[in-house]
């Protein structure tokens, strides 16, 4: 006499047994399931940004000063290429008069180029960005960010050969526009989408 193959008891309500669950659980689905890691990224709480409105001082990057030092020095170079050829072709000594005020008063801004670098910085507050700049005359400047209207991120030639970036927020009023210069590519765009993102929760509120 052959035994039938026994099946798993079931509640008096016809549900499955903890046993039958697992069993299904186990069982490969018909369409790919996700991995835990992506599971746990689909399911994890979206973060506000990734920069905290903390209210911290963040610097720019030191490669803002290379550049800087780089960009006068071709300015320098042209100047002194520029008085040569005039004074050759006119034969006269004056054109060294221009050219040497202006070397002069680049290589002094070189001199200070360093200590511009770090009094540049940048705060996210709660309810504003703040932006700080200068050393005689400093200038601090607050944006709210319920009033940005564009976050702009623009390189130019020197500044894509350095990896940084300058980044510029407009406002509906032209006078509290802010432009901070000499930012990382990476931390450019983190600014960027921290702003974007605050200000979208802050136009929503209004």
């Amino acid at each position: 006499m052959t035994e039938s193959p026994t099946t798993p008891p079931r509640d008096p309500d016809g549900a499955a047994s903890a046993a039958q669950l697992s069993e299904s659980a186990a069982a490969p689905a018909s369409a790919p399931a996700l991995d835990a890691g992506t599971y746990r990224a689909l399911r994890a709480p979206r973060s506000l940004s990734a920069l905290a409105l903390d209210g911290v001082w963040h610097q720019i990057s030191p490669r803002y000063v290379v550049s800087q030092i780089v960009q006068d020095a071709i300015l320098i170079a042209v100047v002194i290429i520029a008085a040569v050829v005039v004074g050759l072709v006119t034969g006269q000594a004056w054109p060294w008069l221009p050219a040497g005020a202006l070397v002069l008063i680049t290589l002094i801004t070189l001199l200070i180029v360093p200590r511009q670098a770090r009094a540049l910085g940048y705060a996210l507050r709660a309810d504003d960005i703040v932006f700080r700049k200068g050393i005689l005359w400093q200038r601090m400047v607050a944006v709210p960010y319920g009033r940005l209207q564009l976050v702009d991120i623009t390189q130019g030639p020197l500044d894509r050969a350095f990896g940084i970036s300058q980044l510029k927020m407009v406002t509906a009023a032209a006078a509290t526009g802010v432009q901070i210069p000499g930012l990382t590519q990476e931390a450019a765009e983190a600014l960027r989408d921290a702003l974007i993102e605050v200000a979208e929760t802050r136009r929503t509120g209004l």
